[in-house]
């Protein structure tokens, strides 16, 4: 195999390797489609992978239509999160966390455009910090989201 297409094979499955299971929660409709699924808003929940005690939810879009149907629709680029603690931290841990983790990954279209969750630790504030983006490996997206979770001492 020649050292470029390698290269590519790696990315590919580099883009894929990472995913942590989202629980849908629910779904709203916005716009109606006769013959084929509507476009909707999708609520998503996940843990942080890495951190015991926070749960984020994520709202996205998702197109229908025929394209949506199929999975040949690119789903826009547009996300909301929110993080809350759930559970005890440990605190300790937290020292060890690399700012700009990954700790959720999704693709949002047929190749290339994927929805990410990193996470940041603010250590002054003792606040983990989650930012929702959409990009596209050519071009990227400004469109993003934050939400804090303040770390408190869990009874």
């Amino acid at each position: 195999m020649k050292r470029g297409m390698k290269i590519l094979v790696a990315g590919l499955l580099a883009m894929f390797a990472f995913t942590v299971a989202a629980e849908e929660i629910g779904e709203v409709s916005t716009t109606f489609n006769l013959l084929s699924p509507n476009s909707k808003i999708v609520i998503e929940a996940f843990d942080d992978p890495d951190v015991a005690g926070v749960s984020c939810h994520v709202s996205k879009a998702q197109t229908g239509g025929l394209k949506g149907a199929v999975g040949l629709a690119e789903d826009p680029s547009e996300a909301s999160i929110a993080c809350r603690q759930v559970g005890a931290i440990d605190v300790a841990k937290l020292g060890n966390l690399k700012n700009g983790d990954t700790v959720f990954k999704e693709s949002r279209s047929l190749l290339l455009k994927k929805l990410q969750v990193v996470r940041f630790y603010d250590k002054k504030r003792n606040v983990l910090v989650y930012l929702a983006y959409s990009d596209k490996l050519i071009d990227g997206s400004p469109k993003n989201s934050i939400s804090s979770v303040p770390v408190m001492k869990w009874n």
